[in-house]
């Protein structure tokens, strides 16, 4: 993409010039993923989390036509009360880029943004994957396609648990992706610490994930590798009562005759509402948790 639709604020270029750590951000989540105004105090909260650790937060956004990289406060305020946001993937930034519309991005429009800027470690709650019921509707998210392609390493608490978590790592081998969870062997499943899987790596510190992250694209294999960090235990939701809630928000999606990227945002939403905002709660406190690990590995990487 031609640099005269990227912009990027003064602190982010200022950085890069000086291979300072940086952490990119999605927006999606602002303007998708949590209600006005816990949006708005949570991306905000995100960014200071970062900086306590050492590191500069760039959110990640379209606005006006342009790729924009580094959120001014009352930009993420806009995002977080505007009602007619675009939720951009790949298909559709050429669309809200051409129309100047307000954008807000996924996890794969994130990475392809931080990667035309520069940035190679970028935080978020959890990537999307292959969908339950795949098998007919071919609903597979473009994270995962773009993970296989763009140089950028992702930290989330996993995937997110209202897909399928086992094909979704299925798709991450065949498409050469590893998957490396923080200092515990088991996967986690976004608002569980656990899942019934095993983690296909295990690293313990934040040293030996940047000297891995180093070596993989020194070796020349593109493509991101996807550092699962696990949600601590006194903020999750146990995965057995979190799994009936999902099977609810499903079936009420499928009633109500919800689709495509509509999926998620509605089913986030129900199963929100249907637990009293616990799971809220949750999502807040592990998107903050890997954006302190995910700090600190930016800033291994750069030492």
């Amino acid at each position: 993409m031609s640099n005269s639709f990227l912009k990027i604020s003064l602190e982010i270029q200022q950085a890069l010039q000086n291979n300072q750590p940086i952490v990119a951000l999605e927006s999606t989540i602002i303007s998708h993923g949590m209600p006005y105004p816990k949006n708005v105090e949570t991306a905000l909260a995100v960014e200071q989390i970062i900086r306590d650790n050492g590191a500069i937060p760039a959110t990640i956004a379209v606005i006006n036509g342009k790729c924009c990289v580094g959120l001014s406060d009352d930009e993420i305020e806009t995002f977080g009360k505007e009602k007619n946001v675009w939720k951009v993937s790949l298909r559709d930034m050429p669309y809200v880029v051409s129309k100047k519309l307000f954008g807000a991005t996924t996890v794969a429009a994130t990475m392809r943004i931080a990667a035309m800027a520069g940035i190679k470690i970028f935080v978020t709650g959890g990537i999307g994957g292959v969908h339950r019921g795949a098998a007919t509707t071919m609903d597979v998210s473009a994270d995962l396609t773009e993970m296989a392609e763009t140089s950028v390493a992702v930290i989330s608490a996993g995937i997110k648990s209202i897909l399928d978590i086992g094909l979704t790592l299925e798709y991450l081998e065949t498409k050469g992706i590893p998957v490396v969870t923080f200092n515990q062997q088991t996967f986690p499943s976004f608002y569980s610490n656990e899942s019934e899987f095993k983690t296909p790596l295990q690293l313990n510190t934040a040293k030996e994930i940047a000297e891995m992250l180093s070596i993989k694209w020194s070796l020349g294999l593109n493509g991101s590798v996807l550092i699962a960090n696990p949600i601590p235990k006194e903020f999750e939701v146990p995965a057995a009562q979190m799994e009936n809630h999902i099977l609810l928000a499903l079936a009420a999606a499928d009633e109500n005759n919800i689709t495509g990227k509509d999926v998620t945002p509605f089913i986030l939403q129900y199963i929100a509402k249907h637990t009293g905002g616990e799971s809220l709660e949750a999502n807040i406190a592990l998107i903050k948790h890997n954006a302190k690990l995910g700090a600190v590995i930016a800033r291994e990487l750069v030492a």
